[in-house]
């Protein structure tokens, strides 16, 4: 489960399990569109506003940039 407005955590694994050779040239551009737009969003929201899990998830994936707002 992820917060609103984030990407669900399924997917950014379903999206890394398949070898980039096996993906559309449109599958690539909507893991390169969707991990942006996700990115952007993480750095957005304040990490007090995080859930647990979208912290986890965050940190894991080194999508953590907003990791000094309290």
């Amino acid at each position: 489960m992820s917060d609103a407005g984030r990407q669900d955590f399924t997917d950014k694994i379903g999206d890394a399990v398949k070898p980039n050779s096996e993906k559309t040239y449109l599958e690539q551009a909507q893991d390169t569109v969707k991990g942006a737009l996700d990115s952007v969003a993480s750095a957005v929201q304040p990490q007090k506003e995080k859930s647990t899990t979208q912290k986890v998830g965050d940190a894991l994936t080194g999508d953590n940039t907003n990791k000094n707002i309290a």
